[in-house]
């Protein structure tokens, strides 16, 4: 396989309902990168687009609408999506292409218009469920990822104020992210744990907003970054794994399907000590818990000891392991794929020194991004390195 740089990224304003379509957002989000990597149109081989459910933009394959907004047209030109984990495995797409031979430059874009979807996004999850067994109880992803919380809590003795802890600093950390839809720089543990009870023990401010965004990320083989790049970030490696639908049969208090990606990720890029060896972290966080949940997956640390690092800030953008420093989901906002900007893109820039207010300090190498979707059994993992 060829090395493979990331040599520029882009994203947008993430917001609840943007009058642009999502035509529009992909075109915006792909003009910041190319202008940031230096490069035109003609020099892009191929795109990968990473989008989730039609339902969110309402228009069936949805891929060959936004062609025109992805600078696609009259180039090959592939979508791929599961669920939220599109936002990690749209960039492993885009690295398969390079890595491979297929691509010198490839273009990665990601795009999700969630405020069309009437009246809430969850509207478009009532059909993804299996009809004979789920789709009867009549459930929705907010209880679902209930009784996952409870029983991560349960199996480790958590305390809900340690979770609460992660909402905390990632809309904290959102605070210096001018595409954040959440920031909050005053908000509490108190403003958690007092906010509406959505389904126990899931309370509002637990949970990522619904967003419309986009976000871009340009791949260029090594043969060609020096003539783009002095700082190039390589892609050290990547990993992908789905787990059973039957998410009855999983003990949900470890996600098993992150671990195996995880690996699959760490032994490309060499890593064995992933607590010691990566700088920045950037686990997928669409609940507050989600985001302990799976540092655990990616071997950050041991089962059930997140939420130690988290109470003694070792989680902090100053930390010994800063964790969510974009601000994650939670701060930024969660446009299910566009969320690359944050598991990927944030990468990129931390690396490179582009972060600006949410630049972590010293001198960071290595960074692992991390997605999940799906019916909790997709795990998308990236290691990127300088």
């Amino acid at each position: 396989m060829r090395e493979v740089a990331v040599i520029g990224g882009g994203m947008t304003l993430f917001r609840r309902r943007l009058l642009e379509t999502g035509k529009e957002l992909s075109y915006l989000a792909t003009k910041m990168a190319m202008e940031e990597a230096g490069i035109e149109k003609q020099d892009i081989d191929m795109v990968v687009l990473g989008s989730a459910p039609d339902a969110f933009d309402g228009i069936h394959i949805k891929g060959d609408n936004l062609v025109d907004g992805c600078a696609a047209a009259g180039k090959p030109y592939v979508r791929v999506f599961n669920g939220g984990g599109t936002g990690v495995f749209a960039p492993i797409a885009g690295w398969w292409h390079v890595a491979s031979g297929v691509a010198d430059v490839a273009l990665v874009v990601c795009e999700e218009k969630m405020g069309s979807c009437y009246p809430h996004p969850q509207t478009a999850f009532r059909h993804i469920w299996d009809p004979i067994l789920d789709r009867p109880l009549n459930p929705n992803l907010v209880w679902l990822f209930a009784m996952e919380m409870n029983r991560y809590m349960t199996a480790h003795d958590i305390k809900k104020e340690d979770i609460a802890l992660v909402a905390v600093k990632n809309k904290r950390n959102a605070v210096g992210h001018p595409c954040a839809q959440l920031a909050d720089p005053n908000i509490t543990v108190e403003d958690v744990l007092n906010s509406e009870m959505m389904a126990w023990p899931v309370q509002r401010l637990d949970i990522s907003p619904p967003s419309d965004g986009a976000s871009a990320l340009i791949y260029c083989s090594k043969d060609k970054a020096r003539q783009f790049t002095d700082e190039p970030v390589w892609v050290a490696g990547t990993g992908w794994t789905i787990d059973s639908t039957m998410w009855t049969n999983r003990d949900l208090y470890f996600p098993q399907y992150v671990a195996n990606a995880a690996k699959m990720a760490y032994k490309m890029a060499g890593i064995s000590n992933p607590f010691k060896e990566i700088d920045i972290a950037e686990p997928y966080d669409p609940f507050d818990y989600k985001e302990l949940h799976h540092m655990e997956g990616l071997l950050l640390c041991d089962k059930g000891q997140a939420p130690i690092l988290t109470r003694e800030g070792v989680t902090q953008r100053d930390g010994d392991l800063p964790v969510c420093p974009s601000g994650g989901l939670l701060g930024v906002g969660n446009p299910i794929a566009a969320t690359m900007g944050q598991k990927v893109c944030e990468l990129y820039w931390q690396l490179t020194g582009k972060a600006g207010k949410r630049q972590v300090p010293g001198d960071p190498r290595v960074g692992v991004g991390q997605a999940w979707g799906d019916i909790m059994q997709m795990g998308t993992v990236i290691v990127l390195r300088k």
